[in-house]
């Protein structure tokens, strides 16, 4: 078993990351480290110093922090030779991630960036159907309402928080593992409230390397039903990945999916990359971002209030 321990025992960490590892044949709860919170019967200390120093016989950790501050909390885990998953999106920049990537193979250690949306039922089969289909256009809505999934969240309208992009991300996540080669942003529109420093709404139009249009529309405005859709129209059909890639149709037949596992299955890969000696940081995701906020043209809309 590998004992691991968690670091952030926030929503993400209750609501995901404690029961995939409670039923995980790989994986055991050894500490967990927080400011505020504990799990029931395990070794709980304030903060990740605290707890590598206190439990010598951790062999991974898995970071839930806010990405701003997730960089340092990684390089102290590498450092002390700990395997290292990384909740999406994995660093606030591109060149810490690379930097963390740099530092796992010098220590030889795994580095897992995950990136959970890839792991949702309908991805893989998604991919598989579209591996010999030509892509004519692709169209993604993603739209969510902020309060119900980030309430209190401040630091996710702070810089490197991500605003929108928090949730925008994970689509970004499944578009760059459906389609072959590099997708490239060619232009953004990103709504700032007036009184946040990251976006809360986007629309980015990108190309797939082989030409083919792509147009993603992000909103943390919504309310009543949720959207988490992506449109894929080939030369043999229309594919729609809908419920965050969790349900699947076909020209509008549903196909049969197995149960949602997302992080279930994060778990077992990175038990694999452990066993394998190997590490898995795609940054592709987190690349498209960057360059929204380096060309995206910027416009102020309302306050917002929590």
């Amino acid at each position: 078993m590998i004992r691991i321990g968690i670091v952030g025992l926030g929503k993400i960490a209750r609501d995901q990351h404690l029961p995939a590892i409670a039923e995980s044949a790989d994986f055991v709860l050894a500490a967990t480290a927080s400011r505020n919170a504990r799990a029931e019967d395990v070794a709980a200390y304030a903060d990740l110093d605290a707890m590598l120093a206190a439990e010598p016989d951790l062999h991974a950790v898995a970071l839930c922090q806010p990405p701003q501050v997730r960089h340092a909390a990684a390089r102290a885990a590498i450092a002390a030779g700990k395997h290292v998953f990384l909740e999406k999106p994995p660093g606030a920049t591109l060149s810490e991630v690379e930097d963390l990537a740099d530092a796992a193979a010098q220590a030889r250690v795994t580095l897992f960036a995950s990136w959970h949306s890839r792991f949702a039922a309908g991805v893989e089969p998604a991919r598989a159907w579209l591996a010999d289909k030509a892509i004519e256009r692709i169209a993604i809505e993603w739209k969510e309402d902020v309060r119900q999934w980030h309430p209190g969240q401040d630091w996710i309208w702070q810089p490197g928080g991500l605003g929108v992009f928090d949730p925008g991300i994970n689509a970004l996540s499944i578009l760059t593992r459906l389609v072959p080669g590099p997708v490239r942003l060619e232009e953004a529109q990103l709504a700032f409230p007036e009184n946040r420093e990251a976006p809360i709404a986007a629309t980015l139009a990108m190309r797939t390397s082989a030409g083919a249009p792509i147009c993603a529309t992000f909103d943390w405005r919504q309310t009543g039903r949720q959207s988490w859709n992506i449109e894929v129209k080939t030369d043999a059909g229309v594919l729609l990945l809908a419920d965050g890639g969790n349900t699947l149709l076909i020209d509008g037949a549903a196909q049969a999916l197995p149960g949602e596992a997302e992080y279930p299955s994060l778990y077992a890969h990175f038990a694999r990359l452990i066993a394998e000696r190997r590490s898995d940081v795609d940054v592709s995701p987190l690349r498209l971002v960057a360059d929204a906020f380096l060309t995206g043209r910027r416009s102020s809309t309302d306050a917002f209030h929590d």
